[in-house]
């Protein structure tokens, strides 16, 4: 230990560590860091006892406190659930290595070669929320990519967290490399969190996943950068032009496979044309689905005599990420309006138009700026996971280094490698020591 770790507080002492581990991490081979992988996925099912004990404690407790059930779901860690991780552990091992892929490479006219390749980013931290799980997927990303990982989850999976990091630490130890490349932020407290977001310098970046609270906290109070997940307000659209049976699957889907994670529909827009043939068909499916829809004048009205919950809907409905069984819902005169409405309240993160018409897709594919645009299928695709890439640490919703489901390539940066042959700006190359003869 340095004599500036000495008076460090325990957050920048965890931060100072992860540097240097993530100096040892960056060069080291595929090889090295998947048979880290594997030893973390074996050491997660050898000690999966271990680990639900302790899970069992913040259950506990968060039963005690009145949690919701939806959100105790998320905390619960049981054996089938750590398998599964264990699985997806394996997963990322079979993934491509980003480290020293070359994105571009090229000689320049004078004979300088150079090539810019992916790099690790350093030092991660990660500030989320429940999820025991997000603990082992992001610690397994990182170190795929280089990267040093700092954990900063919710105090009510505390315990999880604890006993999830230290199965990890001891599983990388064993497997050679530094346990430092998965820590633990010690604390449960407010403090602990504002301290890594002012670790600048000692922390590379910053990606919070959670809730719009938290991800707001982050962004804003942040010294450190941050990449922003962001929240989903997402929207389908249904065309004028639109084949109803599929409009109303893929709204059924959007909305209601799975209310609870940032790739749901929050908004409905439907064109004034289709609406008298699809609101009765797609007012009768969600209802059957138990989705209470928040709409305007014209969907109250298609819901008259109906068995559909429609209450009026408010100006906040049309931002609110709902995250369960609601729909905001609205008629719109045109496509154009409806991609106003959407560049007015969306979130950015995902809207799906439902459309017959090439030129209707294309418009508002070229028109609205969110990180991912679907035509003619469901919102619930953006994730790393169905896009192809395995695994996903986040969805950003900036436009900054990444955008949308982030792989193991946006846990990168890039760095230029500039190969000479004595070469010197703006004159020759000198000759040293002159010449013979």
């Amino acid at each position: 230990m340095t004599s500036d770790q000495t008076t460090d507080s325990p957050v920048l002492a965890v931060a100072r560590r992860a540097r240097e581990a993530a100096a040892v991490l960056a060069p080291l081979p595929r090889s090295v860091k998947d048979a880290a992988l594997l030893a973390i996925a074996d050491a997660l099912l050898a000690r999966t006892a271990e680990i639900t004990a302790a899970n069992a404690e913040d259950v506990a407790k968060a039963r005690a406190a009145e949690t919701p059930e939806s959100v105790i779901d998320r905390l619960t860690l049981d054996d089938e659930r750590i398998a599964a991780i264990a699985a997806d552990v394996r997963s990322v091992v079979g993934l491509p290595d980003p480290v020293g892929e070359v994105i571009r490479g090229y000689t320049l006219p004078n004979g300088l070669d150079v090539r810019q390749i992916r790099v690790p980013l350093g030092v991660v931290g990660i500030i989320y929320e429940a999820r025991p799980n997000v603990t082992v997927d992001a610690a397994a990303l990182c170190l795929k990519s280089g990267n040093a990982v700092l954990l900063r989850g919710s105090a009510s999976a505390y315990r999880s967290n604890t006993a999830l990091v230290g199965v990890l630490r001891d599983a990388v130890a064993g497997a050679g490399l530094p346990a430092d490349v998965i820590q633990l932020v010690p604390g449960e407290s407010r403090e602990s969190v504002q301290e890594l977001m002012r670790a600048r310098g000692l922390v590379d970046v910053l990606i919070p996943r959670g809730g719009a609270s938290l991800i707001k906290t982050v962004v804003e109070g942040s010294t450190v950068p941050v990449i922003e997940t962001g929240t989903g307000n997402c929207h389908v659209y249904v065309d004028a032009d639109t084949d109803l049976a599929m409009a109303v699957g893929i709204l059924l889907n959007s909305k209601a496979q799975r209310v609870s994670v940032c790739n749901t529909a929050e908004t409905l827009l439907v064109h004034q044309d289709v609406a008298d043939a699809f609101l009765p068909l797609a007012l009768a499916a969600l209802a059957e689905a138990g989705v209470t829809v928040h709409g305007d004048d014209a969907v109250l009205k298609a819901a008259e005599g109906s068995a559909a919950t429609v209450v009026p809907a408010t100006e906040e409905d049309w931002e609110t990420e709902y995250l369960s069984y609601d729909l905001a819902a609205a008629v719109v005169p045109s496509l154009d309006a409806a991609v106003a409405h959407i560049r007015r309240w969306s979130s950015g993160h995902t809207e799906a138009i439902v459309t017959t018409s090439q030129a209707a897709a294309r418009r508002f594919t070229q028109l609205v700026d969110s990180t991912t645009v679907a035509v003619n299928a469901s919102t619930r695709f953006t994730d790393g996971g169905e896009f192809g890439f395995g695994a996903e640490i986040g969805i950003s919703t900036q436009k900054l280094h990444a955008r949308g489901p982030m792989g193991l390539p946006e846990l990168t940066s890039t760095k230029y490698i500039v190969t000479g042959d004595g070469h010197v700006r703006g004159g020759v190359t000198p000759t040293v020591g002159g010449t013979n003869g």
